[in-house]
């Protein structure tokens, strides 16, 4: 057994000895290869140094604080509605800073910044055990000096490379500068809400004080703001800004910054939210945004190079009580289209944990989230549903804000999502999230408006623009749809054709055929069929070319269009201002097929108003250098200069006063119903399937154009109208802008117009050789009128016609 045994502890060592072997090769492999992978990943780090390093900013820009005036837009009345240029900042030396405020800026944001070099790990790791034991992101370990690089790269992106030269400018801050550099840079440079950035800009836009003046109170608020700059701010959510401010004194306290008898005082202070003038937040009292930009535009055409820093200022023709008028109204007609419309749901439904509201820090920081996800809009906060009932509903904004919303009106609005068996879209419950809006005497909820509109008001005698709102709201999307958008005109556009056709011897008496008929494709000559509708599907026989204007009827226009050739109306229409090439020669236009910007539409409406001259709209006025010198100073053609005669006197004259009739007793008569005057003219405009609404009327003294309708046009709805939908935004201004243009009684007729029987003629065609009907089917027959689309020259009804060549016709 012992020869056995013998052998098997032989054979035993002869097999351990290999396994150590191995053991030690593994070992020898593993530490060769963490060694290369240590080597290599130290290479790639030192290559990214080597390239990342030279690329980053030079810190020398980021000290530069240069003195420059921004380009600053004013109304005619000298009212400050735009301020374009640098980052707004008072740049202020480290020593101009009061110590409370520096105090207040490390107790809230760093209050290690002088030990750490750049970045705080004693930080990191507390956020990141408070974070774990949470399982939520409630805490971050951001230094200042992180917050500086952060803020100068310019750039918001959360991507790795970011973050890496993110880190390694901030070794670069703090290798070459000073803590007392570094936290200047801060307190002049940090974004603080509503343009501001730095303190002593956010001073005067939330206090009204020189950054001097300010107390512990004062330097807690506003070292709160950094944190959310758009929903800490006082003026954005002041009862959110009082408990940050509350909770910066604690800290102040607890750091021994603050005694306690300075902390009780400054806890004492009433938080009292005042922008000082010249400031975003304090001076601009009027909504001219639209008009600001543009004007910004133009002026950069002019100084490309440095608009933005030789303190130009822009003095626009834009009155400051016109332009609030237009606000107003713009942003009610909107508003009062989203109310008939069907509520649609809420924003966004989410699950809102019981008793919540009775912890108001989580609160918060969950409605918090709901702002970041849902932004808020102008005039429209955003809320949390917390209860409903049938007859009330309770929407929190903040622990300290809770609307309650029980009008009558405003639940009728959304009533639909009141029904317990509505669809879970649409059904209003705990957790919804919706916006809110304010009337005169309660809240509402309202869907965000998905609809646009636009309104301009110029004075006719000159094209000075009065006021101009491009859009609901210009701070989520500056398209100018006064300028920009090309819209189909619809119905607002047969005045133009009607001017056309006085001038081939129509009258306002004229009689023309009202019945529907059908255009074969053969006929159009587009290769598809056309029949056209008037609205409400109602025709009558023969009516005068003044009734059919009131009435806006669509056959009439046609037959009018027909009469005179789309050719001759399509280079008619370019004396008003209107793009050729935007308006087919075919008979769609005398329905307004083509497309306008609203402004233009004005600029053609202004022709009827002011005796039948084109001026050209104009927003500047003058413009001064920074020491009040005069540069520019606008010199507009004015109505009554030859040059700028478009049509003949007595064509504007028959228009104006047909004009005044759909204002009268049209499909505008309302207009005259509200504001009582005699001197009013307009057109209302809805196209087909109510996709744009258009009014534009005007007095002597003022035009104005409103339109409503969607940035991707669809359908208004069926019963939408330019008379029901525009209307009342161009009434809106109207009233009030019209207090300060007394009614003006008509001149004489012009020269060379006759005046017989109630109607009016040209002398060139008097009444026995004016055209007196058009389509008369008891001695013209529809079939002949349509047949001769293809050319040929011939009366309509035995009388005296246009004489004009007929033109193809097309959809």
């Amino acid at each position: 057994m012992s020869k056995y045994t013998h052998s098997n502890e032989d054979e035993d060592q002869t097999e351990h000895k290999p396994r150590g072997s191995f053991l030690v090769r593994f070992l020898l492999k593993f530490t060769i290869l963490s060694a290369g992978l240590a080597l290599c990943a130290a290479l790639l780090v030192g290559m990214a140094l080597a390239l990342a390093w030279p690329n980053l900013p030079d810190l020398n820009a980021m000290t530069d604080y240069r003195p420059r005036v921004p380009l600053r837009i004013f109304t005619a009345d000298k009212v400050l509605i735009g301020e374009f240029g640098e980052e707004r900042r008072n740049v202020l030396r480290f020593e101009e800073f009061p110590d409370v405020m520096k105090s207040a800026v490390l107790s809230a944001e760093d209050d290690r910044f002088y030990q750490h070099g750049g970045i705080d790990w004693i930080g990191v790791i507390r956020a990141g055990l408070t974070n774990l034991i949470s399982m939520q992101k409630s805490q971050g370990a951001s230094t200042i000096t992180m917050q500086v690089a952060r803020n100068f790269y310019l750039s918001s992106e959360k991507t790795w490379s970011r973050k890496f030269y993110e880190l390694l400018l901030t070794f670069k801050i703090e290798a070459s500068l000073s803590k007392d550099q570094i936290l200047e840079l801060y307190l002049n440079q940090i974004y603080l809400g509503h343009r501001a950035y730095g303190f002593a800009a956010a001073s005067r836009t939330y206090l009204g004080k020189e950054i001097s003046d300010i107390t512990a109170a004062d330097a807690a608020l506003l070292a709160g703001i950094p944190k959310a700059p758009s929903r800490f701010n006082p003026i954005a959510n002041k009862p959110r800004a009082v408990l940050r401010q509350r909770y910066v004194l604690g800290r102040m306290h607890s750091l021994g910054y603050l005694t306690d008898t300075e902390y009780k005082a400054a806890l004492a202070q009433p938080v009292i939210v005042k922008s000082s003038q010249g400031t975003p937040a304090g001076g601009y009292a009027v909504h001219g945004e639209y008009a600001a930009e543009l004007a910004r535009q133009l002026m950069i055409s002019i100084y490309p190079d440095n608009v933005y820093t030789r303190g130009l200022n822009v003095y626009t023709t834009i009155h400051s009580k016109d332009q609030e008028w237009a606000y107003e109204s713009l942003r009610e007609g909107v508003l009062d289209y989203t109310r008939r419309a069907p509520y649609p749901g809420p924003e966004a439904q989410l699950t809102l944990p019981a008793g919540l509201e009775d912890d108001p820090t989580k609160l918060d920081e969950f409605l918090d989230g709901v702002t970041e996800k849902h932004p808020e809009r102008t005039d429209m906060p955003i809320g949390v549903v917390l209860s409903v009932k049938p007859n009330e509903i309770r929407v929190v904004r903040s622990s300290s804000e809770i609307v309650v919303i029980n009008d009558k009106k405003a639940l009728a609005i959304i009533a639909r999502a009141l029904n317990p068996k509505a669809p879970a879209a649409l059904r209003l419950q705990r957790g919804s999230v919706v916006y809110l809006h304010k009337t005169p005497t309660y809240w509402e909820i309202l869907n965000l408006p998905t609809v646009q509109a636009a309104f301009v008001a110029m004075i006719p005698q000159d094209g000075a623009l009065r006021a101009m709102v491009g859009g609901f709201d210009f701070y989520h999307g500056n398209f100018n749809r006064v300028t920009q958008a090309w819209r189909q005109p619809g119905s607002a556009f047969k005045p133009f054709i009607y001017a056309a056709s006085l001038e081939r011897g129509l009258t306002p008496g004229t009689m023309i055929s009202d019945q529907p008929f059908e255009l074969s494709a053969e006929q159009t000559g587009s290769g598809k069929a056309w029949t056209p509708k008037n609205y409400g599907g109602e025709y009558g026989e023969m009516m005068s070319m003044r009734e059919a204007i009131a009435r806006s009827k669509n056959m009439v226009s046609i037959r009018i269009l027909q009469s005179i050739g789309p050719q001759y109306a399509q280079e008619f229409i370019t004396r008003f201002g209107f793009d050729k090439a935007k308006h087919a020669a075919v008979l769609p236009m005398a329905l307004g097929s083509g497309a306008v910007t609203p402004m233009q539409l004005a600029t053609g409406f202004s022709v009827f108003a002011n005796g039948g001259y084109r001026v050209t709209p104009y927003l500047i006025d003058h413009v001064t250098d920074a020491n009040g010198q005069v540069l520019m100073r606008a010199k507009p053609i004015v109505a009554g200069d030859t040059a700028a005669r478009a049509i003949d006197a007595r064509t504007a004259y028959v228009m104006d006063d047909m004009l005044r009739g759909v204002a009268t007793s049209g499909t505008a008569a309302r207009s005259r119903q509200v504001l009582k005057r005699g001197d009013l003219a307009g057109k209302t405009g809805t196209t087909n399937d109510s996709v744009d609404a258009w009014f534009a009327g005007y007095t002597p003294q003022i035009v104005g154009v409103a339109w409503l309708g969607y940035d991707q046009p669809r359908s208004l709805g069926s019963r939408e109208t330019g008379g029901g939908a525009s209307l009342p935004i161009w009434l809106g201004y109207m009233q009030n802008a019209l207090k300060e243009f007394p009614e003006q009684k008509r001149g004489p007729p012009p020269e060379g117009l006759i005046i017989e029987g109630g109607n009016m003629y040209f002398k060139e065609f008097p009444p026995k050789e004016a055209v007196k009907s058009l389509g008369d089917p008891s001695q013209d027959s529809l079939g002949d009128l349509l047949d001769s689309l293809g050319g040929g020259e011939g009366n309509r009804s035995g009388n005296r016609s246009s004489g004009n060549r007929r033109e193809p016709i097309g959809n």
